[in-house]
């Protein structure tokens, strides 16, 4: 049986990570706490905070209504990056070459890594951003579809139609598709070669995480009482295919997914704060948390796929040893 070395913090977890191999777990109040030799904590910002991991495992960017785009290394030091007075940061996303892209409003900002930035406006507010794996190039989730920009060129922007309001966006691993959150039930995507639609619907709930397995093979997703996990290894992706559901609990809620780093596996999250592995290939799970007080918000491999640090809604956090 694994086991669990619980971390009680007082509030909403918006981010649990590794960083360094060292866990870090990030707040809505803008603190970040780490399990380093003990506990430790920094002040990362002023109020709510979003967050997204540098490429490296090294650091995590986090974006506040402080208007502040910060960025905390593993020992707890933090650099401010960019600040957008009187504004609050919706989102974040990190890329390569140490580049970062934020967001405020109906403005996505791209921050290269020798300090210059350059902005791009949107006729509806920027509702999530996210890097290519290939070349400098990034997504912008909006009203009605999503817009590509590539920040290092002059360039028009390249736009996909789709009705209805996008709230979160992510590439594949390869590049070759991109994948919206909606404000309905669903996800929707686009192979970007021809533009070809991907609609991934049925979901009770909306899905508020999403992981991709080591390889790119598989998205797995929250939003159902079973993560659901979409095929994208064929040509045309999850088009024409059924999810494989993994982990189903009756009417139990799944609230966040992580993929393993090497094995196509995936840490379940639950709205009890249970949490299951899962494989993809013979559906097998196995159990790495009982329950908790609160539903699980986040959750993140270390480099190694033996531990899994997790973070909740009320601050019941703490990491799972999977070789105890």
């Amino acid at each position: 049986m694994p086991t669990v070395a619980p971390f009680d913090l007082s509030g909403h977890c918006i981010a649990a990570v590794f960083l360094d191999d060292i866990p870090h777990f990030a707040l809505a109040d803008g603190t970040i706490h780490r399990l380093d030799h003990g506990a430790k904590s920094v002040q990362a910002h002023d109020g709510l905070l979003c967050a997204a991991l540098t490429w490296d495992g090294k650091a995590l960017v986090t974006g506040g209504e402080d208007g502040k785009v910060v960025l905390t290394r593993s020992d707890g030091s933090t650099e401010t990056l960019a600040e957008v007075p009187r504004k609050w940061i919706t989102s974040v996303a990190t890329g390569p070459q140490g580049a970062v892209a934020y967001a405020t409003g109906r403005t996505a900002f791209v921050r290269f890594a020798d300090g210059k930035t350059k902005s791009f406006d949107h006729p509806r507010s920027v509702e999530g951003i996210a890097f290519s794996p290939k070349g400098m190039r990034i997504a912008v989730a909006r009203y009605n579809g999503a817009t590509l920009h590539f920040p290092a060129t002059d360039g028009k922007p390249a736009e996909l139609e789709w009705a209805g309001a996008h709230t979160g966006i992510t590439f594949s691993p390869d590049g070759n598709f991109l994948v919206t959150t909606m404000q309905e039930n669903a996800l929707h995507g686009w192979k970007l070669a021809d533009g070809r639609h991907m609609r991934m619907t049925g979901y009770p709930a909306k899905v508020k995480s999403w992981s991709w397995s080591a390889k790119g093979k598989w998205l797995a997703s929250s939003g159902a009482p079973a993560a659901i996990v979409w095929p994208f290894s064929a040509k045309d992706g999850p088009m024409g295919k059924a999810p494989v559901e993994l982990g189903t609990r009756g009417n139990m809620m799944v609230t966040a997914v992580a993929c393993h780093p090497g094995d196509e596996i995936v840490a379940i999250g639950y709205a009890d704060g249970m949490i299951l592995a899962g494989r993809i290939a013979d559906l097998k799970e196995v159990v790495l948390r009982r329950g908790g007080k609160s539903a699980v918000t986040s959750m993140a491999w270390d480099t190694k796929g033996i531990r899994l640090a997790f973070g909740s809604e009320d601050g019941d956090c703490g990491v799972v040893d999977i070789t105890a």
